[in-house]
């Protein structure tokens, strides 16, 4: 078996944060490195691998022979981990499966932002882990800003303790309007039939009844939906808490012909959020934010729990692909019980 040569390694802007970097960065040495060799590095250190992106929010893999998609099926297949099929999910986003666990990131237009986000934690159902692979970077743009959210949420409770206290005491409850059919001018496009996996109305009320939602239906066929209440802050097995949810992105991103973001969320108990404690949220997320430009071939590894992402516009192509595994519960537990008056 050949072997492989990695080495841990420094790109500019990377951060510190106690006594992890972030991200960490491992560089493939060998020029000539083969895909088999790399995988069988990858299936040797994957326990390793997933404790660094747990420990530090985010691992990237530089200068490995990752080419297609089909590269990247196998990186990630090696990490051991069992799929989270894209299609099985509640994401609002529309994607293209290029393998049975690889699609493309979120098919919004290149001038469309999207915002800071844990995936899928809108939805009772979340991966674990997240892996973004860089097919062609984009000519101008096109970064994945990342953000770890237990740094964020430090900050956040020295500078809006009633507000952490509410989302903590409280939780989040979110509601969107999906299509009857897929919009992908849209970055939350999905149409409900793909959204829940079903064929008709009769099959979505049941799956929606299932996942603990309400829901509404439109007169143009569209499907109004209202989760059950999530949490906002959760907390790890080693202690961390993290500001988990999908609050930055549905307060500041969920809009298009039917979404009006000021109606895209509010507390469990129905009371709206403090406006200030969001936009302080969503200036820190940016102060913290490392932007990951690039290169083709790149592979990140991401603990969704404990990292935020997000995209920025971009001009020319850019193709980066995703990856999901690990399907976990979420659900709303307080974790700051309420103060006696």
């Amino acid at each position: 078996m050949n072997s492989l040569t990695a080495k841990k390694t420094a790109i500019a802007n990377q951060q510190f944060h106690n006594d992890s970097v972030f991200p960490h960065v491992i560089q493939c040495q060998d020029a000539n490195c083969d895909l088999e060799t790399a995988t069988e590095w990858i299936q040797s250190q994957s326990r390793e691998l997933l404790t660094l992106a747990t420990a530090h929010g985010a691992v990237l893999l530089r200068d490995f022979p990752v080419t297609s998609a089909e590269n990247f099926d196998s990186m990630v297949t090696a990490l051991g981990l069992p799929n989270f099929p894209y299609e099985q999910s509640l994401s609002n986003a529309v994607r293209v499966n290029r393998t049975e666990r690889v699609f493309s990131a979120n098919e919004a237009p290149p001038e469309v932002q999207i915002f800071f986000h844990h995936e899928m934690a809108q939805t009772p159902l979340f991966p674990r882990w997240i892996f973004f692979s860089c097919e062609v970077a984009a000519e101008q743009g096109g970064a994945t800003p990342i953000c770890r959210s237990d740094i964020l949420l430090e900050k956040l409770r020295d500078s809006c303790p009633d507000f952490i206290e509410a989302c903590e005491q409280k939780g989040l409850r979110y509601t969107n309007i999906m299509p009857s059919n897929n919009d992908a001018n849209s970055g939350m496009g999905r149409s409900w039939k793909s959204t829940l996996g079903v064929e008709d109305q009769e099959a979505a009320e049941k799956r929606l009844r299932d996942l603990g939602y309400r829901w509404e239906w439109m007169k143009d066929g569209c499907l109004k939906a209202m989760t059950p209440t999530l949490p906002a802050v959760a907390t790890l097995a080693d202690g961390r808490d993290v500001f988990f949810n999908q609050l930055i992105a549905a307060f500041r991103g969920w809009k298009d012909e039917r979404n009006d973001p000021s109606k895209s969320i509010c507390h469990g108990d129905g009371a709206p959020l403090d406006t200030h404690g969001v936009s302080t949220a969503a200036a820190l997320s940016e102060e913290l934010a490392f932007d990951l430009m690039w290169q083709a071939g790149d592979i990140v590894l991401i603990d969704n729990r404990v990292t935020m992402h997000a995209r920025r516009p971009f001009i020319g192509t850019r193709k980066v692909l995703a990856s999901l595994a690990s399907m976990e519960r979420n659900e709303f537990t307080p974790t700051n019980p309420q103060r006696p008056d």
